[in-house]
């Protein structure tokens, strides 16, 4: 029976044109091929060229043949010898040189493969193999033979012995052979005899049959991830990883951060390191997550409990730092997530990336005022304690205190905000329809007649009560840029005679209706009502250093509100007040353009 463990034996990979190859991590991987034949196992995923650009374009590079093992795990594998390449067998996918008549079935290098690979050199060929790092995958068979590698350290492998040391039964039971160069033969494959006093190379190839043993140990601890390491896209915040101690004594795990290596030449560029982060420990005061940083040099340290013990297996919560992404949607940010336990056994390499998102799309929250201006005059006394008059009878003013003061209310008054950011362009809206616009596509627009009519049911309105409303759904242009420390400014007004938004109006009421006693003629400003100019400035603030604030970054803006209202009346006379408060708003859609409707 095979039993599944990491995840699964990459099939042959043929070329890709996806998005996610364009733009990818990069890291060498580099094999000792010595003169004939030499068994290798691939960490790197080389797929994004094929073997004849790759190998057959290079003058100086040996190799004539390759050929990658290719079992059938999807049933039982009786094969129970190492297999020499043969043409046309179902185990075996090949490439060779053109020019040497044979046709070839194997196209480009796939990942958690093994492959022999023939040198026509009379001395070790270093050949370097650049790739997208990948999780290691694997399948182990007990019905038949193994051909595989190990994923131990880069530098100072350890002997077999030693990295099967933790699982003394499979050094045990475990035939295993290995290819020493030369010509196949009898003796090569040979068989590695115990004390297994040779070193586990990473890269290196073995075949290893366990009769009736279901080897479950590819080294001292697992990675399992969700997908190929950590991909955050423009959007995502956060996700999982998987610690899992595989043998019977508590393992210690380092992660750390390494950078990318360029890509191949005409492959798009890496901007940097992507910031990554870490959950830390819960703070039981704010209930929110310490954010630990990561890079090439400041490592992370997890002790798992020993195999079947809770703590055993654990999870690892990946961040990205939002707040340090610049806006630049082009920009690919790309590193490797590196585990090695503190026995210099294993190495995993895993690839994470992230992009610079843009803050386009609709916008929708709300400022909370808490504060409002004072409009308090200090009066002058004569030294009798009475209040001073001026010339015409009037009291006389010393002083007017204006300072922001707490409003009368404990509740902090909601004002709704909706902002639409096309990328460049942010403007403050009194209503907004999303919903399927009338060519089937989401549409985010300023009228429900960009509306698909059949599906009005489903569609939604958001109105801003507190702004004025038109006819056309005016929209107010904002000063300045949607993102990390911006300063959002922009103003609004109501005319004293506006019928439809002046507070001071009342169209049936004569004392309210700015007109004249014969309800003919229109009264001047500030006879029975005022014009009222509103500036509104939204800073955004810079999010606190905790987990949840730096990874939403970016679909969530916080900051400080303030507005200052101008009232306007006889013979334009102006008293102005200003409210503060707080503000946040949420990103409820991605769609950049606003569309018009009516």
């Amino acid at each position: 029976m095979k039993s599944k463990l990491f995840a699964a034996l990459a099939p042959i990979i043929l070329l890709l044109a996806c998005a996610e190859r364009a733009s990818a991590q990069w890291q060498t991987q580099t094999l000792t091929i010595k003169p004939g034949w030499t068994a290798v196992y691939l960490f790197v995923d080389a797929s994004y060229t094929n073997l004849d650009y790759l190998v057959g374009s290079d003058p100086g590079n040996p190799i004539t043949e390759i050929w990658m093992w290719q079992p059938n795990v999807s049933s039982v594998q009786f094969v129970t010898s190492a297999q020499n390449p043969i043409t046309g067998s179902s185990q075996w996918a090949n490439w060779e040189r053109l020019g040497t008549g044979q046709p070839s079935t194997l196209a480009a290098l796939a990942p958690n493969a093994a492959y022999l690979i023939h040198s026509t050199a009379t001395t070790n060929y270093t050949w370097k193999v650049k790739g997208n790092p990948v999780s290691p995958n694997y399948y182990w068979t007990t019905t038949g033979i193994n051909f595989i590698g190990f994923p131990t350290v880069t530098n100072a492998p350890p002997l077999l012995d030693t990295f099967l040391a933790p699982v003394p039964a499979l050094s045990t039971i475990a035939t295993i052979f290995q290819y020493g160069g030369g010509n196949l033969s009898a003796n090569n494959p040979a068989q590695v005899f115990a004390p297994h006093a040779v070193t586990v190379n990473r890269g290196q190839a073995f075949w290893i049959t366990t009769p009736s043993y279901a080897n479950t140990y590819f080294g001292p601890f697992q990675v399992v991830s969700l997908g190929n390491g950590a991909a955050f896209g423009a959007s995502a915040s956060s996700t999982s990883l998987r610690l899992i101690n595989t043998t019977h004594a508590p393992v210690t795990i380092k992660l750390t951060l390494q950078p990318s290596e360029a890509p191949p030449a005409g492959l798009p560029a890496i901007a940097g390191v992507p910031p990554v982060i870490v959950r830390g420990t819960l703070n039981p005061d704010n209930l929110t997550y310490a954010a630990l940083s990561l890079t090439a040099t400041n490592a992370l340290s997890w002790t798992l409990a020993p195999q079947g013990q809770g703590g055993s297996d654990i999870a690892v919560i990946l961040g990205v730092n939002r707040a340090v992404l610049t806006n630049n949607p082009a920009g690919f940010f790309a590193g490797i997530l590196r585990f090695t336990d503190t026995s210099n056994l294993t190495e995993v390499d895993l690839p994470t990336s992230a992009q610079a998102g843009s803050y386009a799309g609709l916008w929708v929250g709300n400022a909370r005022l808490s504060q409002v201006s004072n409009y308090l005059k200090n009066y002058q006394r004569d030294p009798d304690g009475n209040l001073s008059q001026n010339t015409n009878g009037s009291y006389m003013v010393t002083s007017v205190n204006t300072n922001l003061g707490p409003v009368a209310s404990s509740a902090t008054y909601p004002m709704r905000l909706i902002l639409h950011n096309d990328g460049t362009n942010v403007n403050l809206l009194q209503r907004v329809f999303y919903g399927a616009g009338v060519f089937s596509n989401t549409v985010v627009a300023t009228g429900e007649s960009a509306l698909d009519p059949s599906q009005l049911s489903n569609a939604r309105r958001i109105t801003a009560v507190q702004f004025p409303w038109t006819p056309t759904n005016q929209t107010w242009l904002f000063s300045g840029k949607l993102l990390p420390g911006g300063l959002l400014k922009t103003s609004t007004s109501v005319k004293y005679d506006d019928y439809a938004n002046n507070p001071f109006l009342h169209v049936f009421h004569p004392d309210h209706d700015n007109l004249d006693t014969t309800f003919q003629k229109q009264l001047p400003i500030g006879s029975e009502s005022y014009q009222i100019d509103r500036s509104i400035t939204m800073n955004i603030t810079a999010p606190a250093n905790d987990y949840n604030s730096l990874t939403q970054f970016g679909q969530s803006f916080s900051g400080a509100y303030l507005e200052t209202i101008t009232m306007t009346g006889l013979a334009f006379a102006t008293r102005t007040f200003n409210v503060a408060g707080a503000f946040t708003i949420n990103r409820i859609s991605s769609i950049g353009t606003l569309t018009q409707g009516h």
